[in-house]
């Protein structure tokens, strides 16, 4: 089951875009066109999910308090055989997005780890966003940021018996090399398969030793570029449905970015699930898969 948050109030957050560098700097739409174009692009992905008999679930946002990014759940928890996780987020008006009732819309959960105190200490953890989970190796992938803290990837890992993989990775910004905010925008973990935008390692040791590591279990390595990453083609999904075929779920931009030898490769790997998504990519800085909150327990990310 995958869970969704329909938006009740969709804008540019401010306090986001300091550091997600997919963000602009200014908003050039009002916030009522903006919120009907992200409503409307968001019900056009769920209707695409169920066409495909992918189980889902949507909670409606509510415009109180003010939450601009609750389109994108798997930040602020993530799901697990053993239960859930709350994670602690970098943006004060994101914390708040944590008392949405979503649980009257699931199965019974368990809270196994609650990691909210550390925004306490400014150290954040972002749901699958900082982590691309790797669930039957039990490897977590965390490239460090403002979103990303080693000591609380560290903490995660302890509690939730995963083997850490942490490293570095950026992205050009206005001809700088800063850090990418979340790992899973230039990353996904899949059955079979892992697609990584190795141009983002800066350094070669690093970028062998993630190499080496997404090879487990002779996955086919899928590698990316820089610039097809700024398009989210590194933000996507494999997903099943109720007859267990599998679906690699990914915005139009993103597969528009992925021609060639990365697309077909995918497609060996899944049914390609594309969607539009400009005003959501555009301003929330996130794609599809920042979109979903996973339920159960599954091979990959």
């Amino acid at each position: 089951m995958l869970l969704l948050i329909r938006p009740a109030a969709f804008a540019l957050n401010a306090q986001t875009a300091v550091n997600n560098y997919f963000q602009p700097e200014k908003v050039e739409d009002d916030a009522l066109s903006m919120q009907a174009a992200a409503l409307s692009e968001f019900d056009a992905l769920v209707d695409s999910l169920r066409a495909a008999d992918i189980e889902i679930a949507v909670v409606q946002d509510t415009s109180e308090p003010h939450t601009p990014d609750s389109i994108f759940p798997n930040n602020w928890v993530s799901f697990h055989e053993e239960g859930h996780v709350l994670y602690p987020m970098f943006a004060a008006n994101r914390r708040l997005e944590r008392g949405l009732d979503i649980w009257s819309s699931l199965p019974p959960s368990m809270c196994v780890l609650d990691l909210s105190d550390e925004e306490n200490h400014g150290r954040y953890l972002e749901g699958t966003g900082s982590l691309v989970l790797d669930r039957k190796h039990r490897v977590a992938y965390a490239a460090l940021s403002a979103r990303t803290h080693a000591d609380v990837v560290q903490r995660w890992c302890e509690v939730m018996n995963y083997t850490p993989v942490v490293f570095n990775a950026m992205q050009t910004v206005d001809s700088k090399r800063l850090p990418i905010y979340h790992t899973n925008v230039m990353m996904s973990v899949g059955e079979g398969f892992a697609l990584w935008c190795p141009e983002c390692i800066d350094d070669a040791a690093e970028r062998e030793r993630v190499g080496e590591s997404l090879r487990t279990g002779n996955r086919e390595l899928i590698a990316i570029s820089e610039k097809q990453m700024h398009s989210f083609a590194g933000n996507i999904l494999q997903a099943f449905n109720r007859k267990n075929e599998p679906f690699i779920l990914m915005s139009a931009a993103a597969k528009a970015a992925l021609h060639g030898s990365a697309l077909t490769a995918l497609q060996h790997h899944g049914t390609i699930l594309s969607s539009p998504i400009p005003t959501i990519e555009r301003y929330g800085g996130g794609s599809v898969r920042c979109m979903v909150a996973e339920w159960g327990v599954g091979t990959g990310d």
